[in-house]
């Protein structure tokens, strides 16, 4: 390990574009797939799931998204789910993760909402006081399954409103699900004290992330990276500091963006719009949070400071309250003035 991926390693940080299925090793993915044998396409063998995650276009990565969501069967699996994800990220020094978590689906297949909730909520607590790891929920609609899905998911979000619970969010396909169809969700979600995160612009042109900020009152965007065609809106990003998580392995992975070497995210910044960076699916892209920075340090032309910053970034754009961002903020600083 170079001595600035070994600093990187140890530097403190927040994610904040991370799912919650899509965070399943492929230990326990295969534990699930051998548990449900023969109801699934997901392969019981771990050895076989890289290629098993090797996606053709965004449209293939959902189904294959669909399909370890099949996985997911009881209250025990998502308590699991949730730990193990909270472990993972412990041990690559998150202190504080916003996981988006997708209630609808795992209700669709039988698992109460109180006992989703519920689960999640335990598996947070124990995470704390084992990792120290804080966790955080967005709560997100699955666009593909449409207005049916919206209801349920922002009625699990303010009936029920988990103590975890900061946010509210849309996923899955851009293509074909117009934003503005779920303003009247996000505008009961704002007016519940829920942030606005809709992903926009990742497999779609900038209109999509306009649409996300003038009827979803975006907050944060999910991606964010066509921005990058449209100077105008990059300004506007930059102008009005709305943040956007940058997800570089992802984008490659789903076929938003070519390559790494073509990303956009060298261009996002020097517009001046604030970024973090994060893993979104990270076993399915055979990817970490660390190999995330490592990325962008390379795309950025950081050094150590540089890199700091950018957790720094990270911190900043999160939902946490002012004292607990000062603190985080202050053990990266700590970290950074430490000699080597």
């Amino acid at each position: 390990m170079t001595e600035l991926a070994d600093f990187m390693a140890g530097l403190p940080k927040a994610e904040l574009h991370v799912h919650h299925v899509g965070s399943a090793s492929p230990r326990i993915v295969a534990e699930l797939a051998a548990r449900h044998e023969g109801a699934s396409p997901v392969p019981a063998d771990p050895a076989r799931l890289a290629e098993y995650f090797t996606f053709t276009d965004f449209a293939h990565f959902i189904t294959v998204y669909l399909s370890v969501v099949d996985l997911i069967r009881d209250a025990e699996d998502i308590w699991t789910l949730t730990y193990e994800v909270a472990r993972d990220l412990a041990a690559q020094q998150v202190r504080y993760a916003e996981l988006t978590l997708t209630p609808y689906s795992s209700v669709t297949r039988g698992i109460a909402a109180e006992a989703f909730c519920e689960a999640v909520e335990d598996a947070r607590r124990r995470a704390a006081a084992d990792h120290g790891v804080q966790l955080a929920w967005c709560f997100d609609i699955p666009g593909e399954a449409g207005l049916a899905a919206a209801d349920v998911t922002l009625d699990i979000a303010t009936r029920l409103r988990p103590d975890g619970l900061v946010s509210f969010g849309l996923g899955g396909p851009e293509i074909g699900v117009p934003r503005e169809q779920f303003a009247p969700h996000f505008a009961a979600a704002r007016a519940e004290g829920l942030r606005s995160v809709p992903h926009a612009g990742e497999s779609t042109g900038p209109e999509t992330i306009w649409d996300a900020l003038t009827h979803l009152g975006a907050e944060r965007i999910g991606h964010g990276i066509a921005a990058a065609q449209d100077p105008r809106l990059l300004a506007h990003l930059a102008a009005e500091q709305i943040p956007l998580e940058i997800c570089p392995t992802s984008n490659v992975c789903t076929r938003s963006v070519p390559s790494l070497a073509e990303h956009p995210l060298p261009a996002i910044v020097a517009a001046g719009v604030p970024v973090s960076i994060n893993s979104d699916d990270p076993p399915m892209f055979s990817t970490t949070l660390n190999r995330e920075y490592e990325i962008a340090a390379e795309l950025l032309d950081l050094d150590r400071a540089g890199v700091a910053e950018l957790a720094r970034a990270g911190v900043r754009a999160s939902f946490l309250d002012h004292t607990a961002q000062a603190e985080l903020l202050g053990e990266i600083d700590a970290y950074a003035a430490a000699p080597r």
